[in-house]
């Protein structure tokens, strides 16, 4: 609840109110505990108060319960004692909270989208868990992909320039060094996982603007944005994904701020020990980086987990303002979380705060939030207030309002295909093949053409011939003709001339006689 510039976490022990610093609340914080000890009662109460204050919230919606901020809460005798125990009748009331909802997957809320882009070669690499010279070669590809005017919006598009990055890789080695297609093959093969697990949802476009989630609304109020992961949370890939590239946008589109009388968002990650089981080094350490200058720019994260030990120790160290409650010790190993939770407070010399971890009841923790001067307060007892809107979920058509009344209705729900590198490259591949089927034409005519040219010499070189020997023919038929009538002549000058010899003979005898 917020009063008084500050946020009314609850009662102490001994009666007293126990407030979290408004203007500290940029210096990110924990909230621990068991299952079922009142972690996402704590984590509403928190979202409600920075609300009332003017500051705009995300929260990760791991089980679905968070979505009550949008419905007033229900009245029953133990709410009414519970209400008077905080001394919060005059200022308490069952109210909703301006809430917009999201989700990756676009089932509870708008779609969250990023391009390939967007997130950048090196956090790809590092959800990946490629080598370094596998991250080297995919930053060369994100460079050709540049410097060719390739837009990577979505995972067909990285694809397609892996494509042509490797077929045409001999023509950058020059420029750019050396493109091993052993590298290539096992980036292509690393997107595998993360189509599984809803890359294609969550890669792509309208990408959602970061300055959406930083509005208030027309109350005054801050907006509330659900984020549901009822889903996502089982591909812990695309939830680390989410978490490290909102943190970047937030980090690159918010101006320094330092501290200032309140931060300009908080953001709550759920289940937060699933963003860091079997992570690679590598991304916890941009982890820990993001986490520790995002807090320049006005931006509170809280990370919400069962112990203190889920969150890696540089990480932890980030997280100011504390809220545990209770574990519970079985095993040597929950012990030791125990202690080690434990030891992270400034210690209260009225109780001793291992015992106390394993006492807290439902709805209690222990609180050490930074006073004004940013020192981190003595740990205390403390019964965390009531919230004012519904403690369990939402109803669908709650949900359904909210969505279709939302500041962003309309604007990121239809996925928008624009052209990027897989078309350009389809359209330059489409030209290369009619290219190649007009060359393959162009060859085959000419071909068909050379072969009609041999065929109409041989037709013309058999025509001549044949009008040779025809020709032959005639001449040997014209010579024999000839020949048959000159031995006709000759046979009738002989004939004539044996005729008149005859007669010369005959008339020579008539005369003797």
């Amino acid at each position: 609840m917020f009063e008084n510039n500050n946020i009314y976490m609850g009662l102490s022990e001994n009666g007293e109110r126990v407030y979290m610093n408004l203007s500290q609340c940029n210096r990110h914080g924990l909230i621990a505990g068991a299952s079922g000890t009142g972690k996402t009662i704590t984590m509403k109460v928190m979202a409600e108060s920075f609300s009332a204050a003017g500051v705009p919230v995300l929260l990760c919606d791991i089980k679905g319960d968070v979505s009550g901020l949008a419905e007033p809460g229900a009245d029953n005798e133990g709410m009414q004692k519970r209400i008077d125990k905080f001394g919060i009748r005059e200022s308490f009331s069952y109210r909703s909270y301006p809430t917009v909802f999201y989700d990756i997957y676009s089932k509870g809320g708008h779609p969250v989208r990023a391009t390939v882009s967007d997130v950048g070669p090196s956090l790809l690499a590092q959800l990946m868990e490629l080598s370094d010279v596998q991250t080297g070669v995919l930053m060369t590809v994100f460079r050709i992909a540049d410097d060719k005017g390739l837009k990577i919006i979505d995972l067909k598009d990285l694809r397609a320039v892996l494509n042509y990055v490797s077929e045409h890789r001999t023509e950058y080695t020059s420029t750019y060094g050396n493109i091993a297609t052993q590298s290539i093959g096992a980036i292509t093969r690393a997107i595998i996982p993360l189509e599984n697990e809803g890359g294609n949802d969550f890669f792509g476009e309208p990408a959602l603007d970061i300055r959406d989630w930083i509005r208030c609304a027309n109350d005054g109020r801050g907006i509330i944005n659900i984020l549901h992961c009822v889903d996502v949370i089982r591909s812990p890939r695309i939830y680390a994904t989410f978490l490290l590239w909102m943190m970047a946008e937030m980090f690159e589109v918010l101006p320094e701020a330092g501290d200032g009388e309140k931060p300009k968002i908080v953001m709550f990650f759920d289940e937060a020990h699933i963003l860091f089981k079997n992570t690679p080094k590598a991304l916890v350490d941009s982890i820990e980086q993001t986490v520790k200058l995002i807090r320049s720019k006005g931006v509170g994260i809280y990370f919400v987990t069962q112990s203190p030990a889920d969150i890696p120790d540089q990480v932890l160290a980030q997280l100011s303002n504390r809220v545990q409650h209770a574990l519970r010790a079985y095993t040597p190993a929950e012990q030791k979380a125990v202690k080690a939770a434990a030891q992270s407070f400034r210690t209260n010399p009225d109780f001793k705060t291992e015992d106390a971890i394993l006492e807290l009841g439902t709805g209690h923790a222990l609180t050490s939030f930074l006073d004004e001067d940013g020192s981190p307060q003595v740990v205390q007892k403390t019964a965390i207030i009531c919230p004012e809107s519904l403690m369990g979920p939402c109803s669908d058509n709650t949900r359904s309002r909210c969505i279709s009344e939302s500041p962003v209705a309309g604007k990121y729900d239809n996925y928008i295909d624009n052209e990027s590198a897989y078309e350009v490259l389809e359209k330059q591949n489409a030209a290369a093949a009619e290219a190649e089927a007009l060359r393959k034409e162009k060859e085959a005519l000419e071909a068909e053409l050379e072969k009609m040219r041999k065929e109409q010499e041989k037709a013309a070189e058999a025509a001549q011939k044949k009008a040779e020997r025809e020709a032959e023919k005639k001449k040997e038929a014209d010579k024999k003709k000839a020949d048959r009538r000159k031995a006709k002549i000759e046979s009738q000058l002989i004939s004539t001339g044996g005729s008149l010899l005859r007669r010369g003979i005959l008339g020579i005898l008539k005369g003797k006689k």
